[in-house]
C-alpha cells in the first residue's frame, strides 16, 4: 500500500513537471515570436529620408 502511494505520488510530481516544462517552452517560444514579429513591422517601415522639425 505504501509503495503504491509513493508511485502515485511521484507520477502526480513528474507530471507537474512536465506541464510546468511545457508551459516554460511556450512562453519562450511566444516571446520569440513576439520579437520577431516586431523586427518585422520595423522592417516595413518606409526607408527615405526623415524630417525633425524642432520649434
Amino acid at each position: 500500500m505504501n509503495t503504491k502511494f509513493a508511485a502515485s505520488v511521484l507520477s502526480a510530481l513528474l507530471y507537474a513537471q512536465g506541464l510546468l516544462g511545457f508551459a516554460g517552452l511556450a512562453i519562450v517560444l511566444l516571446r520569440d515570436h513576439a520579437h520577431a514579429s516586431e523586427f518585422v513591422t520595423a522592417s516595413e517601415m518606409p526607408s527615405g529620408p526623415s524630417l525633425l522639425v524642432v520649434r
